[in-house]
């Protein structure tokens, strides 16, 4: 089997906060590399630096120390200009409220997204809402489907770019437990067709069988650091 490449490597990243009770250390000292095509899932308690970590790799944040490469390259700090490029580039994103425009249908959602990027292509805007089971929704409005679904349309939505890395913020985090289960598994399957590179943060343990590495981190440090279910890749 051909060795994986690397897409991104973080080394031993800080993120301190000058507060008036101290420094908050959020991240402290994190390190880690991923590979294209697998699927990270960040999992750590409430205030565990998660989203910060998050923010980190999508550059929407500038780590105060250790250093940070993408692709190679080391990617922008403190620059918010390069540090949108890199974004609008780079990475794509799912959010917990799917953040869809309520009165474009599922169809032009998608559409409009790839018109933004430069590159609208409706033929392969249905064959993603096919992707995520949705092929009989593509007229309808965001209002008119259900949360899950809504969902799923976010999903196809974010990978139209085809971005090198997806990042998810508990994104099945106000939806139940069956719902949640067909979010996710529409998103590895559009993962791994699309050979998408996924990192989601979570409180939940339940997402871990989505995933093909386990990161847990507590008080801005990794406790662990292992792959799970790569017999499936």
């Amino acid at each position: 089997m051909a060795m994986k490449q690397s897409l991104l490597e973080m080394v031993n990243i800080e993120r301190h906060y000058e507060t008036p009770a101290g420094v908050v250390k959020a991240l402290d000292g994190v390190s880690f590399e991923i590979t294209q095509g697998e699927r990270v899932i960040l999992l750590g308690p409430s205030g565990s630096g998660k989203t910060t970590l998050l923010n980190c790799l999508s550059s929407l944040d500038s780590p105060t120390g250790g250093t940070y490469s993408f692709k190679g390259s080391e990617v922008p700090r403190n620059h918010s200009e390069q540090m949108t490029s890199f974004r609008r580039e780079n990475i794509g994103y799912v959010f917990q409220f799917f953040n869809l425009l309520q009165d474009l249908t599922v169809l032009e959602n998608i559409l409009l997204i790839q018109e933004l990027s430069g590159n609208k292509d409706q033929k392969r805007a249905i064959e993603l809402l096919k992707l995520v089971g949705l092929e009989d929704e593509i007229n309808r409005f965001p209002g008119e489907i259900s949360g899950g679904q809504q969902q799923r349309v976010a999903i196809a939505r974010s990978i139209a770019k085809r971005p090198n890395l997806l990042l998810g913020d508990e994104l099945t985090g106000n939806l139940d437990t069956e719902t949640s289960q067909k979010v996710m598994t529409a998103l590895v399957k559009a993962c791994k067709e699309e050979n998408i590179t996924a990192v989601f943060v979570t409180h939940d343990e339940g997402l871990v069988h989505y995933a093909t590495r386990v990161i847990r981190i507590d008080s801005g440090k990794i406790i662990s650091d292992q792959l799970v279910n790569t017999e499936d890749e």
